[in-house]
C-alpha cells in the first residue's frame, strides 16, 4: 500500500478508511488515532482492544509485538505510551527511546518532549530522555519560537529558552506561549500583551485578551465590551455582542 495513500478514522472511531469510505484493512478495535509519518518512508497509527494498546501499519497489522496500557502518534519519530502507569517514549521497534520513566510525557515538538517526573516537577527532555537543563518547574509547556513557559510554586509564570535560562525578568499570574513575536499575559490589573523582553505593549488592561492574527487582537474589557485592537493597542472596532433571545 502507498504512503501516499491518506487514510482516516471511521465514524465510529474503530477502524480507518480511504477517502471514499473503504475500509483500509479487516481489523476492527475498540478505538484508534490518527496515522502519523515515520521518517516520511511509512505510516502507524495508535489502536487499542480489550484495555491493551499498541500501533498498527496501513494494513491493520502491529509493528511490535510488545502491548502497552495507552499509546499516542509517533512525532520526531517516537511515541508517548503509558506502560503500568509509567510513561516513556518508544522506538518504532516498540522499544523504550531511554531508560527514564515519568509520571507523564508529551509529543516531541522539535525533538523536545515536556515531561512530568514521579515528585511531580516539570522540565523537557531531548531524544535520549536527559533533561535539557537543571531546574525544575510546577508547571511548562510546548516550545514555540524557541521559548517555552514555565511556572514556579508560587503560581507565577515566565518565559525560559531551550537552555532554562530566562527570557526576561518579568513574572505573570498567567502566560501563554509567543505567536508572531508576541505573548498574552496576566497581571493584577487583568490581561495584556507582551514582547519578547516581557515588557507591555500598550498600557490597557483586559478582562481577556486573543493572539494578534495579521496585527490585531480582539479583547473584552472589564466592562464587557468588546473591541478590536492593533499592536500599539489602539482601538480600530467596536464590536456589538450577539446574544439570542432564549
Amino acid at each position: 500500500m502507498s504512503i501516499l495513500a491518506k487514510l482516516y478514522v471511521s465514524d465510529d472511531g474503530r477502524y480507518h478508511t480511504f477517502a471514499d469510505g473503504t475500509p483500509a484493512y479487516s481489523a476492527r478495535f475498540d478505538e484508534v488515532l490518527s496515522f502519523h509519518d515515520i521518517d516520511n518512508a511509512y505510516q502507524v497509527a495508535p489502536v487499542c482492544l480489550n484495555s491493551q494498546a499498541w500501533h498498527i501499519n496501513e494494513t491493520g497489522e502491529a509493528i511490535y509485538p510488545h502491548k502497552f496500557n495507552r499509546t499516542f502518534g509517533f512525532y520526531c519519530g517516537v511515541a508517548a505510551v503509558v506502560e503500568n502507569n509509567d510513561w516513556f517514549h518508544i522506538l518504532p521497534s516498540g522499544f523504550a527511546a531511554y531508560a527514564q520513566r515519568y509520571a507523564f510525557v508529551g509529543n516531541y515538538q522539535q525533538n523536545i518532549a515536556v515531561v512530568c517526573n514521579k515528585d511531580g516537577f516539570y522540565f523537557h527532555i531531548d531524544k535520549l530522555g536527559q533533561p535539557l537543563y537543571e531546574n525544575k518547574w510546577i508547571y511548562c509547556g510546548d516550545f514555540r519560537e524557541g521559548i517555552a513557559v514555565a511556572q514556579t510554586e508560587n503560581g507565577l509564570s515566565t518565559h525560559i529558552d531551550k537552555q532554562g535560562r530566562f527570557i526576561h525578568s518579568n513574572w505573570f499570574l498567567d502566560l501563554d506561549v509567543f505567536h508572531k513575536g508576541f505573548a498574552r499575559a496576566k497581571s493584577d490589573d487583568g490581561w495584556h500583551h507582551i514582547d519578547k523582553s516581557g515588557k507591555p505593549i500598550y498600557a490597557q488592561r483586559y478582562a481577556s485578551v486573543e493572539p494578534f492574527y495579521n496585527g490585531f487582537s480582539r479583547v473584552e474589557t472589564h466592562s464587557g465590551a468588546l473591541q478590536i485592537i492593533n499592536e500599539q493597542g489602539n482601538v480600530i472596532r467596536e464590536l456589538i455582542p450577539f446574544r439570542l433571545n432564549i
